[in-house]
């Protein structure tokens, strides 16, 4: 079921063509047929048109992907069982598409070209706030906050490019070789609780 506001079905068209087809593989006309809406109602939300609907795009999606962080994170205050979790999601999301619909951060930001100053800014500040997300777990699981950052950056760059290459092999080995890798890692990692003699 579509949603009845025009906002919302183009953002949700943009992020459909940007997971299958990216930005430059997507043409206005085929966005607004997705959306049901009129050229009009694109520049009256969005009047930078395509790329104002693309950072609108990004927004919606690290908002997605950092209150599902979030939830796993909650659920289980494990970072490990939580990054389990928003990793198995993602691959169950890309098989149940066939692996035609990836990451959409992943596709528009390989696209990108200097010219592209607010998509690689929302893009930049969408990065940075999955990885303070991940940070905060793992600072609340008593990692130290440099390692927190570090590790944080090392499991979204996995993240992405495991997902990246998922969806070019069309199996889920290599995120499930990810998910084996982050977890081991995590592992050795992990705080030492303290001695009670």
């Amino acid at each position: 079921m579509k949603p009845t506001d025009a906002k919302q079905r183009l953002i949700g068209a943009m992020i459909d063509a940007l997971q299958r087809r990216g930005l430059h593989g997507s043409g206005l006309t085929e966005l607004l047929a997705a959306a049901d809406a009129p050229k009009g109602v694109l520049y009256h939300h969005f009047p930078g048109g395509k790329t104002e609907l693309a950072v609108a795009a990004i927004e919606v999606t690290i908002a997605r992907l950092c209150d599902s962080m979030e939830a796993s994170l909650a659920a289980s205050g494990d970072p490990g069982a939580a990054l389990m979790v928003w990793i198995n999601g993602a691959q169950k999301r890309l098989d149940a598409s066939h692996y035609e619909r990836g990451c959409p951060l992943a596709t528009i930001a390989l696209e990108t070209t200097a010219d592209d100053v607010a998509i690689r800014a929302a893009l930049a500040r969408g990065f940075a706030a999955l990885r303070e997300r991940i940070a905060a777990g793992l600072i609340k699981a008593g990692y130290d906050a440099a390692s927190a950052h570090a590790t944080a950056a090392l499991i979204l760059a996995a993240y992405e490019g495991g997902l990246l290459q998922a969806r070019v092999d069309g199996t889920p080995e290599p995120m499930a070789l990810v998910s084996a890798a982050l977890l081991t890692y995590l592992k050795l990692q992990r705080p030492k609780e303290p001695d009670h003699e």
